[in-house]
């Protein structure tokens, strides 16, 4: 929680009077993955995810505690934990970059965006690029992305016994509702 509260933090303080700073609605944005494997699928949902967006640069970060995926099965949320993320090791999966096109966030609308950065999972930094949809209206922002992962390419590893149960490839979507930053 710790890093997650330096993401806002640093991110944020640079920018905390100018009204363009955007930030998830508490409980109101979703990281989410899947993986459809032969022998059983495996979903997760997050709710904790903290996310900025800075509307005059276009700059976006996420925060997303590991520990608060929730999965359908005690089980598979042990070993989530415990044996892939290691979230006592890495208690966070960060993004940070910027969407690609230029939207005037004073409209309301639907946009086609592409968001390019460097993703930080498990200990590891990787160049992403990622689309999705951006609509304005009134005073909220939705954004909504769905991506892969190659779970190798994080150096998450999967014993061989388990091979059949878990992807090579994981599918990822962000759902997040985003509210003007009002400082308290």
């Amino acid at each position: 929680m710790k890093n997650l509260i330096a993401i806002v933090l640093v991110f944020g303080i640079s920018i905390i009077a100018n009204a363009q700073l955007f930030r998830g609605k508490p409980d109101a944005s979703t990281i989410s993955f899947y993986s459809k494997s032969p022998l059983e699928d495996i979903e997760a949902t997050n709710k904790k995810a903290v996310i900025v967006l800075r509307t005059t640069t276009n700059d976006i970060q996420f925060g997303v505690p590991m520990i608060s995926f929730k999965f359908p099965k005690p089980l598979m949320e042990e070993h989530f934990n415990e044996n892939y993320v290691e979230s006592e090791k890495y208690p966070t999966c960060t993004f940070k970059g910027k969407i690609n096109e230029t939207i005037d966030y004073t409209k309301d609308g639907e946009h086609k965006v592409t968001a390019k950065g460097t993703m930080n999972l498990h200990g590891v930094s990787k160049e992403v690029e990622a689309s999705g949809t951006l609509t304005i209206k009134g005073k909220e922002i939705t954004i909504v992305s769905a991506f892969k992962i190659r779970v190798a390419d994080y150096n998450i590893k999967v014993p061989s016994l388990y091979v059949q149960n878990i992807a090579e490839v994981i599918d990822v979507k962000v759902n997040a509702v985003l509210e003007p930053y009002e400082k308290k």
